[in-house]
């Protein structure tokens, strides 16, 4: 029997494309090579970032898509899945200057890209930002953005199958996909359970996209997916808050040049260096700690109201492309959603949007800069 669409992948944006197929009466098939709550991929934990802080037009319009889709989820376990207690962005690294000079501030390009869209967002000098939020330390101009805050990854990933499974989807954990062949009248999916048939696949294989899709499987001209094993770390608050979720852009050509973070209740602060982490084989994960000293110091310097020895580190995979935008894009009957680079998150809805639409039509409209090169 043919399936319509099955989706290989049952991470966070594999369940989002079949939760947005079902709401229009498709019953996908999600197959998932580990069980329900695995740690292998880049999905699991408790709290992801709700980032709005973007100044370009793709990553606002698929926010905006996004927020349509956290909103239709509504409430889990009486709470939303956002906790919009707010962000800072600041840092040095947040400026452009050049050889004559201070340039203009990417924080106030970024502010003013919100305000067009209607999204709160206000620019704080260091101190006033020191006086809100005592726990952080802040030595530059603070982009506050009011309406952004933290998913709640694990109960998203929960309510995401249960909507599945109640439109008429289906879930099948531990259920490797070993080869995807497309031919003219389908798409293959082998198994180690059987093979099956589709009309059309949507590949989120994460940290397997090239193992799967490129030059060791149906050799689609994917850019460089660099796999690398993060981890932040939670931290005990001294203080009770109030904690936002943070950007720190760090001085340019420093390492890390990026730090992030946000508060996780009943876990502490989560902070972590951005694309830092060695890189792996997926197959041959060490799930072992790097740069933990270093991110200590971090905590010790920037954050008064956090105990840097309190640290308890957490480990994630990043599949990153070379500019870290994702891959959105229809090859035959093949829909790719791939190179997430650890930002993804909280645009899953709307990724799960516009892999449904691709699916469901191969000429979808996407952004440009998230299609596959030419």
């Amino acid at each position: 029997m043919t399936q319509r669409i099955i989706v290989v992948g049952g991470g966070v944006m594999g369940l989002a494309a079949a939760w947005q197929l079902t709401r229009q009466g498709e019953r996908p098939i999600v197959l998932e090579r580990f069980g329900r709550g695995h740690h292998e991929g880049a999905s699991h934990g408790e709290t992801r970032s709700f980032n709005n802080a973007y100044g370009d037009d793709h990553y606002l319009d698929l926010l905006a898509l996004a927020r349509e889709g956290w909103d239709a989820l509504g409430e889990v376990d009486g709470e939303p899945l956002l906790r919009l207690h707010g962000l800072v962005s600041h840092g040095a690294g947040a400026s452009l200057g050049s050889v004559d000079g201070p340039g203009p501030s990417v924080l106030a390009r970024i502010a003013a890209k919100l305000a067009e869209r209607g999204i709160p967002a206000e620019l704080l000098d260091p101190h006033e930002a020191a006086t809100r939020w005592p726990g952080m330390r802040f030595d530059d101009t603070v982009l506050h953005s009011p309406d952004a805050g933290v998913a709640r990854a694990a109960a998203t990933l929960r309510e995401l199958e249960r909507r599945i499974v109640a439109g008429g989807g289906e879930v099948r954990w531990n259920t490797q996909v070993r080869a995807i062949a497309p031919d003219a009248d389908g798409v293959g999916v082998v198994t180690d359970a059987g093979a099956l048939r589709a009309d059309v696949a949507i590949v989120t294989a994460g940290a397997w996209s090239t193992s799967l899709l490129g030059a060791g499987g149906l050799g689609i001209p994917l850019p460089r997916l660099r796999v690398t094993e993060e981890t932040p770390a939670h931290f005990a608050a001294r203080l009770d808050g109030p904690w936002p979720s943070f950007n720190h852009f760090v001085a340019p050509g420093s390492q890390p040049s990026n730090v992030y973070g946000m508060p996780t209740p009943g876990e502490g602060v989560k902070v972590g260096f951005h694309g830092v982490g060695d890189e792996i084989d997926p197959d041959a994960r060490p799930h072992r700690p790097t740069l933990q000293r270093e991110l200590r110091e971090y905590v010790r310097e920037w954050f008064p109201g956090l105990d840097p020895e309190a640290a308890v580190p957490i480990s994630c995979t990043y599949t990153t492309t070379p500019t870290e935008a994702f891959i959105l894009d229809r090859v035959g009957r093949v829909v790719i959603g791939a190179g997430f680079s650890g930002h993804g998150f909280k645009f899953a809805p709307g990724v799960g949007a516009t892999l449904a639409a691709l699916a469901l039509d191969a000429a979808a409209p996407v952004a440009a800069p998230f299609r596959l090169p030419a």
